[in-house]
């Protein structure tokens, strides 16, 4: 069968062995898969972040960077064949999506980054029937494949201390951006700020209910704050608070993941802000935490999300809780891969683009 591989990278549109399911799993054929921000990164850094993720505790799956590699991890698929085994609670032809990992006796791999079973990006995958969910109330399968970043948002809101009243700032409308804002408004949180320097990324974030959109050429949207119930000193909070008047929570999502952006928020976001750091920077930062400690400034780390959330995120976009229409911007075949990664570096050219691969 065909994929699309990464190989000494880059990448190339080549034949793989063909795929044979073991007990408890299922072939699927790939119906859709999303070209991930980290599959923009993997593509020429996949050896750096392998090293950053052993560093960190993962657990050492003996995946090789440099082997072949097979990306794709935000898909929706439909169900071939049954493993030996299986329950078969699902009939062939069910469109489906799933967490992107599939297990088998020696472990578990991570589709997208396993040299042994492919990703989204090759015709066919071996899912594991215990994590696949069915694709309900008719939900387009280039929606349902966008189950897995908006789970992403998903997780990053669940992190956030809001409450009732809190005012949330979003910094980035790329993908994890426009997952944060979503998440949001599907929990009932407002009002959301969002700042990007894309016109075309904040036209999204407005589709996806944002209430404050700014362009942060134009004004800081930490401008905003005050205006909204959230004093920026720590003095000026403790007067309100002495005058009897509420205060607002600040929540800052960082969702850019680059360099410098992490202190200047630091510096910018009232105190007592949460920040909560969606964006993955790969390379080395500085913060200076002396500035963090006087405000009193909270820094969550998120990653992933839940099998729960994953299911969460499906149900709120078949129950329309979740529009993601008009975000997928662009599809390609296999053969058009490699120009796709190219065209997704320019934030004004797609929001999202999909793969099909039996296209």
């Amino acid at each position: 069968m065909r994929a699309v591989i990464r190989r000494d990278r880059r990448l190339v549109c080549d034949e793989i062995a063909e795929l044979t399911p073991g007990a408890g799993q299922v072939l699927v054929k790939t119906l859709a898969c999303g070209i991930c921000g980290s599959d923009l990164h993997a593509l020429h850094h996949m050896e750096h972040m392998i090293d950053l993720g052993r560093r960190s505790g993962a657990p050492d799956s003996g995946f090789d960077p440099s082997a072949d590699t097979v990306f794709g991890h935000e898909f929706c698929a439909e169900i071939l064949d049954h493993g030996p085994g299986s329950a078969k609670a699902l009939k062939i032809g069910t469109r489906v999506v799933s967490v992107p990992v599939t297990v088998h006796g020696a472990g578990m791999e991570a589709l997208g980054f396993s040299n042994r079973l492919p990703g989204g990006f090759a015709e066919r995958m071996i899912l594991s029937e215990a994590l696949i969910l069915a694709v309900p109330n008719g939900l387009p399968t280039d929606q349902a494949a966008l189950t897995e970043p908006f789970a992403v948002g998903a997780h990053a809101v669940a992190k956030a201390r809001l409450e009732p009243k809190s005012v949330s700032l979003v910094i980035g409308c790329g993908p994890v951006g426009l997952a944060v804002i979503a998440g949001l408004k599907a929990k009932g949180h407002g009002p959301v700020i969002a700042a990007d320097f894309s016109p075309r990324r904040r036209a999204a974030a407005e589709r996806l209910g944002a209430d404050i959109v700014i362009d942060p050429a134009v004004e800081s949207p930490h401008e905003r704050w005050e205006g909204l119930g959230v004093p920026k000193s720590r003095a000026a909070q403790g007067m309100m608070r002495m005058m009897g008047q509420a205060i607002a929570q600040p929540v800052v999502f960082e969702c850019v993941g680059s360099p410098g952006v992490l202190q200047a928020l630091i510096e910018a976001a009232p105190a007592g802000s949460q920040i909560v750091v969606a964006g993955v920077c790969m390379e080395t930062d500085k913060i200076e935490p002396s500035i963090a400690i006087t405000k009193e400034i909270e820094l969550t780390f998120v990653f992933g999300y839940s099998p729960e959330e994953f299911a969460m995120t499906l149900r709120q976009l078949s129950e329309g809780v979740i529009d993601v229409t008009g975000l997928v911007t662009g599809t390609v075949g296999l053969d058009g891969v490699a120009d796709a990664f190219t065209a997704l570096g320019d934030p004004e050219a797609h929001v999202k683009i999909l793969v099909q691969p039996n296209g």
